[in-house]
C-alpha cells in the first residue's frame, strides 16, 4: 500500500512539473507583432528592452514594423500580423476600426488611447537663412518646403491641419485658409511615404524647410544629425495612439504592454528621447524641455472638428481637399 502511494506522489509530482514547465514555455513563447509609425523605431527599442527586463515582460518577444502610418495601417488592414498598432493619427486608427480590428472604445482607455505626444515644428537649415518662424514665411518666394504624403504619413496629415489651423486661428475664413493650404503645397518640393524618409531627404539638402514632428527633429538630433527647429506659434499638439488588435491571440500579453508604455519608466525614455509624456509625474519632470505654446491648439479644436470630420473633408483619396490638390500636383493619392 505504501509503494503504491509513493507511485501516486511521483506520478503527480511528475504531472506538476509538465504544468509549471509548460506554463513557463508559453510564457517564453509570447511573442508580440508590433506595427508602428516610423518615428518611434530608436524609442520603442528602449521601452520593450525595459519591459522585458520586468517581472511582467520578462519571456515575451517581439516583431517590430515600422512605415508611414497611413500605409502602415492599410497594411495591417489588408492582413498583416499585428497585436498592437501605435500610430500617429485618428484616422489610421479609425481606418481599423471600420475593418472590425480595433475596438471603437480604444480611445475611451487611460489618456484617451494616447501613448505619448507631439508637436508640428518647422525645421530649417543650419542658422536658419531664410528666417522662417512662422506658417506665412513658408510662402516667400523661392522657400522650398518638405513634408511627407499624407496618403500614406499620418505626420503630413498632422502638418496640413496644422497649416489650416493656424490660419483660422489668425482669423482668416475656411476658404481663406484652404487657399493658404493649396499655396503651400505649391513650395512643397518633396513628399516623401514617411515622417523619417522626409527627414532623410531634407538632411541630404533638399528644400529650405522640413514640416514635420518635434519628436522626429530631435531624433535626429539624438542620431547625430545636425538640424535646428522652430516651433510657430500657431502649432498642433499631436497625440499619438496605440491599441490592442481585437482578435490577437496575444490580446492580455499586448494590453499589458500597452500598460507599461503609459507607466512613469516608459514615459520617461519617451521624454528622454524626443516625446512629450502624457503621464503627469514624467511630462511634469520635463515641462522645460517641452514648453507649452500659447497658440496651440488639438485635433478637436472647433475649427479642425476632430478625425472623422477631417478625414472626410481634407483625406478622402477621391474627394477631398487634399485628393485635388495633389491630383493637380501630379502626385499619387493611393496610399501605394
Amino acid at each position: 500500500m505504501r509503494r503504491r502511494t509513493m507511485s501516486l506522489l511521483v506520478i503527480v509530482t511528475a504531472l506538476a512539473a509538465v504544468v509549471v514547465g509548460g506554463a513557463a514555455g508559453a510564457k517564453q513563447d509570447t511573442r508580440l507583432n508590433l506595427v508602428a509609425y516610423s518615428t518611434p523605431k530608436p524609442v520603442m527599442s528602449k521601452i520593450i528592452s525595459a519591459y522585458q527586463s520586468t517581472p511582467g515582460g520578462s519571456g515575451v518577444s517581439f516583431t517590430q514594423s515600422y512605415g508611414g502610418s497611413t500605409a502602415q495601417a492599410q497594411a495591417v488592414a489588408n492582413g498583416q500580423p499585428a497585436d498592437l498598432v501605435f500610430l500617429s493619427t485618428g484616422t489610421d486608427v479609425n481606418l481599423l476600426v471600420d475593418h472590425g480590428l480595433v475596438d471603437r472604445n480604444y480611445d475611451k482607455q487611460s489618456y484617451k488611447g494616447v501613448a505619448a505626444n507631439s508637436v508640428v515644428v518647422f525645421a530649417v537649415r543650419d542658422g536658419n537663412p531664410k528666417k522662417i518662424k512662422s506658417w506665412n514665411d513658408l510662402l516667400k518666394p523661392g522657400v522650398e518646403v518638405v513634408t511627407p504624403n499624407p496618403f500614406t504619413a499620418g505626420i503630413a496629415k498632422w502638418n496640413i491641419l496644422a497649416a489650416y489651423g493656424a490660419q483660422r486661428h489668425l482669423g482668416k475664413t475656411d476658404k481663406q485658409a484652404i487657399a493658404f493650404v493649396k499655396k503651400l503645397f505649391d513650395h512643397v518640393v518633396s513628399q516623401d511615404s514617411s515622417g523619417s524618409n522626409a527627414t532623410n531627404t531634407f538632411l541630404s539638402g533638399k528644400g529650405d524647410v522640413l514640416i514635420t514632428f518635434e519628436s522626429e527633429a530631435i531624433n535626429a538630433r539624438l542620431a547625430g544629425r545636425d538640424i535646428q527647429y522652430v516651433i510657430p506659434r500657431q502649432t498642433m499638439l499631436i497625440e499619438l495612439l496605440v491599441a490592442v488588435l481585437k482578435k490577437s491571440p496575444s490580446k492580455d500579453a499586448a494590453t499589458a504592454f500597452i500598460r507599461y508604455m503609459k507607466s512613469h519608466p516608459a514615459q520617461v525614455l519617451f521624454g528622454q528621447n524626443g516625446f512629450r509624456p502624457i503621464e503627469p509625474a514624467a511630462a511634469k519632470q520635463f515641462q522645460k524641455q517641452y514648453p507649452v505654446r500659447p497658440g496651440m491648439f488639438t485635433i478637436n479644436d472647433k475649427v479642425i472638428g476632430g478625425w472623422r470630420a477631417v478625414d472626410k473633408k481634407w483625406f478622402n483619396p477621391t474627394s477631398s481637399i487634399m485628393a485635388t490638390i495633389e491630383k493637380n500636383l501630379g502626385v499619387s493619392t493611393s496610399g501605394a
